[in-house]
């Protein structure tokens, strides 16, 4: 089928067409179009939906802007900047976060970009002129489109607030864009969702290869988690705690209790299985995720990655940097630390026996690991600045090694996306915001019993203890700057628990930065209209 590059505001606006001249060898065929793609049969839905799979997997894959995962992390309450550089600086040096900042400017055009494809297979799927698929096919490719649609705008009306609200694609270049309230825009979310829970399969139905479900599509729990999560932003927790119990309750998930995996025969523990490359993913073992994407190797899977994604790199130490250390599997490969635990990650946030404090998930200690070398497994000292980056406490999660690439620019290892220990959170905060503090805490005990920490009383509830709780549970998978964005809480946390540190500290953080700035360049191209900035930039 045709290629189709499809985009928004000021990346379509610019867009002219190719003059040709007599001799018809030398026409061209323009691939840009503002005019949307007409998809007639399940093939080309197909093809189109896993377009959106490829352009989801390019806001967590980022490399051109290797600080990209660090703007989502620095500057709140988990971590600061290891490394002053970069498209994360102001994300932690607020007094430069402007109307022409890179990384919100990239969060609003990758939106808008999901949405108008999501739009032109909406609008294509619901044709009443198409024929050749079935009522239920349709719906499921329908139900895919609009779970994308929601995922897009909740990330835009979480970081930015009202937002334009498109329905439609786009067919000409417009320059007359309003934001339309918050309340509109989360009312198309949970319409989109709804029917998205209604109509996606669940986890064991999805796409098939090879008789293998194919979970990186998207499924029934991850719609429900997701308007769960957007309920609680709108302010609907009931409806999001229905949406959190429809998960647990399928039958289908369970938390990883045991040693399973890859790494099972090797010291370790149930929590610290399920982040090892090869035990992610469904078919691998791991029944607690609800929705990966899946990375392959690009040497044997064409297109295997998009980009280079630097998560290894940002959340590991760059101990190679130590002489007498070498690289390893067992240390996770090459990491350079543009990030760094907060202190209160580290020294304040967990019990000493909790799971996720074990130095298989939280990594305190190195030991020279080079033969060749005179100190050969005695414990590298752990003094002086070599603790910002080198030999830094660090999670886990991220290692990943290949011993054919051991420079390791990219990553090829999978992303979990949603997992049922978020799930049991989400609905315990949900049962906190409705007052029913004994069955919030009977849920955060649930993920605190598996990683055998001390069980909490519904007397010891509220929203700080559910965001440590997310933290301790979370740290380096979920976007920590959102989660506080959306629940209000950034500002008075990050200055609580990360203000005082003297490593690149965090300074000019105020109320105004619960919403990031419209991006300059759309306020200037929108010529036929007013898109108003958000108040203090």
């Amino acid at each position: 089928m045709k290629k189709y590059i499809l985009a928004l505001f000021g990346l379509i606006m610019g867009t002219g067409l190719l003059s040709s001249c007599k001799d018809e060898f030398l026409a061209e065929t323009v691939y840009s179009s503002y005019a949307p793609a007409t998809l007639t049969d399940s093939l080309g839905f197909e093809a189109s939906v896993v377009g959106l799979h490829n352009h989801l997997s390019q806001f967590f894959t980022k490399s051109d802007a290797q600080g990209w995962p660090s703007v989502w992390q620095v500057g709140t309450d988990v971590a600061v900047a290891a490394q002053a550089q970069g498209i994360e600086v102001p994300y932690y040096n607020y007094a430069t976060l402007i109307p022409t900042d890179g990384a919100a400017s990239f969060a609003w055009s990758w939106a808008y970009r999901m949405i108008n494809n999501t739009n032109i297979i909406i609008k294509n799927i619901e044709n009443p002129g198409l024929s050749g698929m079935t009522q239920a096919n349709k719906n499921a490719i329908n139900a895919e489109a609009r779970f994308y649609r929601a995922y897009a705008y909740n990330v835009l009306v979480t970081l930015f607030g009202k937002v334009p609200l498109i329905k439609e694609p786009l067919t000409t270049p417009k320059t007359d864009f309003v934001r339309a309230s918050v309340e509109n825009v989360n009312a198309l979310i949970v319409e989109d969702l709804t029917f998205a829970t209604n109509n996606l399969p669940d986890i064991d139905n999805v796409k098939k290869a090879g008789g293998k479900p194919l979970v990186a599509r998207v499924n029934k729990a991850a719609a429900q988690q997701l308007l769960a999560e957007a309920y609680l932003r709108i302010g609907k927790p009931d409806l999001a705690e229905q949406q959190c119990l429809a998960v647990i309750n399928s039958g289908k998930f369970n938390l990883m209790t045991s040693r399973f995996g890859t790494k099972s025969a090797l010291a370790g523990d149930a929590f610290s299985d399920m982040f090892w490359y090869g035990n992610q993913r469904r078919g691998q073992g791991n029944r607690e995720s609800i929705w990966v994407m899946e990375m392959e190797n690009p040497n044997t899977v064409v297109g295997g990655v998009t980009n280079a994604p630097q998560q290894r790199r940002i959340w590991g130490a760059a101990y190679y940097q130590i002489a007498g250390m070498k690289l390893t599997d067992s240390l996770g490969g090459r990491g350079i630390a543009r990030l760094r635990l907060s202190n209160w990650v580290i020294y304040g946030l967990y019990e000493k026996k909790d799971m996720r404090n074990s130095h298989y998930n939280l990594r305190r200690q190195f030991y020279y690991n080079d033969p060749a070398n005179a100190k050969y497994k005695q414990p590298v000292p752990y003094t002086g600045a070599d603790t910002v980056f080198k030999i830094c406490p660090h999670i886990t999660k991220w290692y990943q090694f290949d011993p054919t690439d051991e420079f390791g620019f990219g990553m090829i290892k999978d992303i979990i996306l949603m997992r049922l220990g978020e799930t049991y959170l989400l609905l315990a905060e949900a049962q906190f915001k409705q007052g029913k503090l004994a069955d919030a805490a009977n849920s955060i005990n649930v993920i605190r019993n598996r990683a055998n920490a001390t069980p909490i009383t519904a007397a010891q509830v509220n929203l700080d203890f559910i965001l440590d709780e997310r933290a301790r549970e979370l740290v380096g998978e979920e976007n920590r700057r959102m989660t506080l964005m959306r629940t209000g809480t950034l500002v008075d946390r990050t200055l609580k628990l990360n203000g005082n540190s003297t490593l690149n500290p965090i300074t000019g953080l105020a109320s105004k930065h619960l919403l990031l700035p419209i991006p300059q360049s759309e306020i200037d191209l929108n010529k036929d209209a007013k898109l108003e900035q958000n108040p203090g930039y």
